[in-house]
């Protein structure tokens, strides 16, 4: 080697090449970690050294030698390639390793406007030093690699325009936590500053991506999820989409329900001219969705419902599909169908579905989620009505086609709104759930607005996080965790701003909040148990009513504290009504567990001193916090025990938790026989959640004959989930063989907000 070769800093200035040096730091981060060769990285590295090339060139060679080597066989190479991230991390925020004084650091950012001027105002140096008493940076040190590049991609304040990252990752949990119980008084706050940053910087908790990404920085709008409805009419269409782009534009998954609009060739002005349908009307929408970026953070993305009985459901069933052309297809928008029981008694007893516009049945709309009976009386009564206008479709040819396009795109969604009516929180003769969001999770009241200010609207928000199944260690641990959470994202909501008063009296008078949770197969593969084959049910049964049981007390005792939320009375827990008296009793057949809580005490805590959140509870996907806390997905199966991200942060690998002890325990998606065992538990789980999950569906076609998925099994599938009080349905995913361990992330839901 010639000894005359130099390297330039970070700096600037240029000092001869120092092979030893760059050896001390990959031994640095090799330090404890098991069949990892500093040498194999060296080698592997193939520095082409020139004279004046970059130590920063040199890191990122070096990390991505690193992150190439990690395998089945050698999966801690995640944790060195991650350790060397940190380590050119902070090399480039701060100019070296060790980060500086926190309360140093918030002053800098807050006097660049990267940081909320409120946190030099809420506390000053001496609560900081506190806060450094406990901050720790060691915790950097556990990330894996895959979860560093998240970071940087995607949460830590930086420049997107020109790369500059400014903080590194406790800076992050510290701050959010500082942020959150900033209002909370002086004798307590630091109790909980500490406790809620304990839990998020061990990923016990996990958050998701509008509050890592947004708080501490001014921009203030952090619910994951927006619900928008419109009426049938040119201003609320108009409102709705105003609505949207605001908040897209703010980091916010969208649901959007037009299942109001009148259908092609309704009446309009008594006649005077006829309506162009619903598709023009979409392709509103879908502009509106794709009108902003996220600032890089994510792509706007939406799902837009409607009813099964719509009058124009069958052109409206295959706006996505790859076939027609533009003027018929809209294609850039995901779509929920709505169904309820009346629609699969008409399949299973061979029978005929009616097909109405909303706007020829004068009451059939709200009756379909407000009150089934009503809704079967009117439907019957409309049917026999020659002088309303109406198709008839044989019930299996309606559902075939919702099954073919569902599997042919993976994304046209299902919701069940009887379930989410009669297994809700809401009374829904005062609050109906007409829809759901992006994810199909949440489950909350909405009403149509006639304009943006419109006051007497309602956008319903949502505020969401998770509990890492893998990180607990006893359900006990649960109480303190509910507690934590349910109160940092309560105080969100009178944190965060609100940019259309529809929202704003919606949440601060509903409160909703939906915890969920992560790393449910690594939990399963450490307690011994299978999604396929029933030996889950009794556990999980367990583990989610003691999840919904210390949400709901947490709220309670909050509701003591600050009060009930104002809206309490238009729910069913006002009546004393909970989740365990609602749900599906089919429930009771896969599994015995009997409840082992005391929910009795609860429901007349309840019902004396109110809730202050009306929901507590969704299960939503969480793909890139799962990489955050190197937690498996939601309550998904992995694809195979190293997945393959593939993000527009680049390909990452990430390998499940306790791979070596555990991999022979992992049930892999596509190692599961069926979606049988999978909706069994999705069931349970239902039970107890207040709002809904994003359950999938998932189909190998080389498991049946002639390499086809039947469309009887798909429909057996829906009735299976139906039968199971499942409320909400969210992707098909068919296996092609190609990327059996890569999973993409999409401008949909994987890029929308509600991925925790």
């Amino acid at each position: 080697m010639n000894n005359n070769l130099f390297v330039t800093k970070r700096n600037g200035e240029k000092e001869p090449i120092d092979l030893e040096k760059i050896h001390r730091v990959i031994a640095w981060a090799a330090a404890d970690l098991e069949q990892v060769s500093v040498s194999q990285v060296e080698l592997k590295s193939h520095i082409q050294f020139y004279d004046g090339i970059k130590t920063e060139d040199i890191h990122e060679t070096i990390i991505k030698a690193a992150a190439d080597l990690i395998s089945e066989e050698t999966p801690d190479y995640q944790y060195l390639a991650a350790r060397l991230a940190v380590f050119h991390l902070r090399k480039k925020a701060y100019g070296q390793f060790e980060p500086p004084k926190l309360y140093d650091h918030v002053v800098n950012m807050v006097e660049s406007g990267k940081y909320d001027q409120h946190l030099l105002t809420d506390y000053d140096e001496s609560d900081f030093e506190h806060m450094s008493l406990f901050l720790d940076h060691s915790r950097d040190l556990d990330f894996s690699y895959a979860a560093v590049k998240q970071l940087e991609g995607k949460y830590l304040v930086q420049n997107r325009v020109n790369g500059e990252i400014y903080e590194s990752a406790q800076f992050l949990y510290i701050l959010v936590a500082a942020c959150l119980f900033a209002k909370y008084p002086k004798d307590t706050r630091l109790y909980y500053v500490e406790g809620f940053y304990n839990a998020i910087s061990t990923f016990k908790i996990s958050l998701p991506t509008p509050i890592m990404a947004g708080v501490r920085t001014p921009t203030r709008q952090f619910s994951s999820c927006v619900l928008i409805e419109c009426d049938d009419s040119l201003d609320s269409i108009n409102a709705a989409s105003s609505a949207i782009v605001k908040y897209v534009s703010q980091r916010a998954g969208i649901g959007v329900n037009a299942g109001r609009i009148r259908a092609l060739g309704s009446a309009i002005r008594n006649g005077e001219a006829f309506h162009t349908g619903c598709i023009p009307f979409y392709k509103h929408f879908q502009t509106a969705v794709k009108s902003c970026s996220q600032g890089g953070v994510r792509g706007g993305a939406a799902t837009l419902f409607y009813p099964l009985w719509h009058l124009e459901v069958e052109s409206l069933l295959v706006l996505k599909n790859n076939r027609g052309v533009e003027e018929n297809r809209v294609r850039h928008l995901d779509y929920g169908v709505q169904f309820n029981k009346l629609m699969y008694q008409r399949l299973i007893k061979g029978g005929s579905i009616t097909l109405f516009s909303p706007s020829d049945v004068p009451g059939l709309y709200d009756a379909f989620f407000e009150d089934q009976e009503k809704f079967e009386t009117l439907y019957v009564q409309y049917e026999n009505d020659d002088s309303i206008r109406k198709k008839r479709i044989k019930a299996i040819e309606l559902f075939t086609l919702f099954a073919q396009e569902r599997a042919s795109t993976g994304r046209i969604y299902l919701q069940n709104v009887d379930h989410c009516n009669t297994h809700s929180p809401f009374d829904p003769s005062v609050a109906p759930i007409r829809q759901s969001n992006l994810c199909l999770e949440i489950a909350l009241p909405t009403k149509p607005m006639n304009e943006v200010n419109d006051e007497n609207g309602e956008i319903a928000l949502c505020t969401l996080s998770a509990f890492n199944l893998g990180a607990i260690d006893s359900l006990d641990e649960l109480e303190n965790l509910a507690d934590l959470a349910v109160r940092a994202l309560d105080s969100l909501l009178d944190y965060q701003d609100y940019p259309i008063p529809a929202a704003k009296n919606a949440s601060l008078a509903r409160r909703t909040l939906g915890i969920g949770v992560i790393n449910y197969a690594y939990y399963l593969a450490k307690n011994g148990l299978y999604y396929s084959n029933g030996s889950a049910n009794n556990l999980t049964h367990r583990t989610f009513e003691a999840i919904q049981y210390y949400l709901l007390k947490a709220t309670n005792v909050l509701a003591k504290e600050k009060g009930a939320c104002p809206k309490f009375n238009e729910t069913r827990l006002s009546q004393g009504i909970l989740p365990i008296d609602t749900y599906k009793k089919t429930i009771d057949d896969i599994t015995g567990e009997p409840l082992h809580l005391d929910w009795e005490t609860l429901r007349a805590s309840i019902k004396k001193h109110g809730v202050r959140n009306s929901t507590v509870s969704a299960l939503m996907p969480s793909e890139t916090s799962s990489q955050i806390s190197n937690a498996t997905n939601g309550i998904e199966p992995p694809r195979g025990l190293i997945s393959v991200k593939a993000s527009k942060d680049g390909i990452l690998k990430q390998v499940v938790p306790e791979y070596q002890k555990l991999k022979h325990n992992y049930e892999l998606l596509w190692n599961i026989p069926s979606n049988e065992g999978y909706l069994e538990l999705v069931g349970i789980m239902q039970k107890f959640v207040d709002q809904t999950i994003s359950a999938n569906t998932n189909y190998d076609p080389s498991k049946f004959e002639g390499g086809k998925v039947p469309v009887k099994q798909i429909l057996k599938d829906i009735l299976t989930a139906y039968k199971l009080g499942v409320k909400t349905m969210y992707y098909h995913n068919t296996r092609d063989g190609a990327s059996d361990d890569v999973e993409i992330e999409d401008d949909g839901c994987a890029g929308g907000a509600c991925k925790i």
